[in-house]
């Protein structure tokens, strides 16, 4: 078996998105260490009247572990909670005024808070609740050997570090909670950028449908009537059709099957023809009647009707994205269709193929509204467009214009190579 090695511990606040919350710890640890190191030694000497060796051993025992707090606070915790003991009952041996504090002295409590904060930033409840009660039974178990008597201050220690044990206990779980949430909402955010993906290459693969049903329709008509288009057709041929026609059918029925998989409870009632170009128009005209003033400029181009289907959807959502972000902008739709280049020679290269480009640009709206005009849409906006053109290999290029209005730019082939 092979020892899995286990990874170094993070700083606190390590995870954190900004570099200076994750330079806190370690510039607070620092500062602690480097001003309780020297102040201790001072205390515990000129004021308690400790030996001079005994208080330097002391305090670096006390100050020095906050430095390894921050990767490791517990294993701090250790070190730092038996010096402060031992130098409770190191001052037992020496005459100290009655009016000072003891067990622990001022600066090994603030460096024991800072300890506490440290610690209820990493470890867990339970972890917790038996540091306080080791701090309160060590603070118990050494009133009993008070110099000057009992005294309410001797509690000090064990008040406070319960209370910031609680307060960093809360903290690290608030700063938890919002980090699950923050994963949650970034892993339902692409469950519906995928979802919304799906349901558009679905609601497209629907119209498609219909476009390839004509085409295996018309093919089944020819090869169901050429035996009587045709005169004097071979035996062997007259099969040939009856094949192609029977192979059509079957392949009608096989898409009616994946249409209905398709298909959800919205889109049953789907049964008019897909629309092409020359739809455009009818299109334009319902937007201008909605307010929205609309240039339009067409061309009679004989194109796939797929890639009809798909210039018509892409004007359409265009334009019901000026309809419900720009009301009253003006808008200029243009469908142009450009000429494929003679076949080339060996000096001018390979040519362009035909394409259609649609073309919606619209300027930003005069007096936008409280509220959009239009809340439904009628697609998925520029996924279904990318989707679109995706399809039938054409290219998109949709942005912002630099007076506040929109571009959306599509290129389509008309070749059916260019499909492939």
């Amino acid at each position: 078996m092979t020892a899995v090695e286990e990874e170094p511990p993070r700083a606190l606040l390590a995870g954190a998105s900004r570099r200076w919350v994750r330079l806190l710890p370690w510039a607070v640890a620092f500062v602690l260490s480097v001003a309780l190191l020297p102040t201790t030694i001072q205390v515990l000497t000129a004021d308690y009247g400790l030996n001079g060796g005994l208080a330097s051993a002391l305090a670096v025992a006390q100050a020095a572990p906050l430095l390894l707090a921050v990767v490791r606070p517990l294993q701090a915790w250790y070190v730092i909670f038996a010096a402060d003991v031992a130098g409770a009952l190191a001052l037992l041996t020496v005459d100290f005024k009655e009016q000072l504090l003891w067990p622990f002295p001022p600066m090994e409590i603030v460096g024991y808070v800072g300890l506490c904060l440290a610690l209820g930033l990493r470890e867990p409840r339970r972890t917790l609740l038996l540091v306080w009660l080791a701090t309160a039974g060590a603070n118990v178990a050494l009133g009993f050997f008070a110099p000057n008597g009992a005294s309410a201050m001797n509690v000090l220690l064990t008040i406070l570090s319960g209370v910031v044990l609680v307060l960093g206990a809360a903290l690290r779980e608030r700063y938890d909670a919002q980090r699950r949430l923050a994963e949650q909402e970034t892993i339902s955010e692409a469950e519906r950028d995928r979802r919304t993906l799906l349901e558009e290459r679905a609601r497209i693969a629907r119209e498609l449908h219909d476009v390839v049903a004509h085409h295996m329709s018309v093919i089944t008509v020819q090869a169901d009537t050429a035996a009587y288009r045709l005169e004097r057709l071979p035996p062997d041929v007259q099969e040939e059709f009856t094949s192609i026609a029977a192979t059509s059918r079957e392949s009608l029925g096989e898409m009616r099957r994946l249409l209905g998989v398709l298909r959800n409870e919205e889109a049953n009632g789907e049964l008019a023809p897909q629309p092409g170009l020359t739809r455009i128009g009818q299109l334009v005209e319902a937007t201008a009647r909605a307010g929205v003033p609309v240039e339009f400029t067409s061309c009679d181009a004989d194109v796939p009707e797929a890639v009809g289907l798909s210039a018509y959807r892409i004007v359409q959502e265009a334009l019901a994205n000026v309809v419900r972000h720009a009301p009253g902008a003006p808008t200029h739709v243009s469908v142009s269709a450009s000429q494929p280049v003679p076949e080339p020679t060996a000096e001018s290269g390979s040519k362009d193929s035909a394409r259609l480009t649609v073309l919606v640009v619209n300027g930003p709206s005069p007096q936008p509204p409280a509220a959009p005009l239009e809340e439904g849409g009628t697609g998925h906006g520029l996924v279904g467009m990318r989707e679109r053109v995706r399809l039938v290999g054409g290219t998109l290029d949709a942005g912002p214009l630099p007076d506040g209005g929109f571009r959306v730019a599509a290129q389509l082939p008309l070749t059916e190579k260019d499909f492939t």
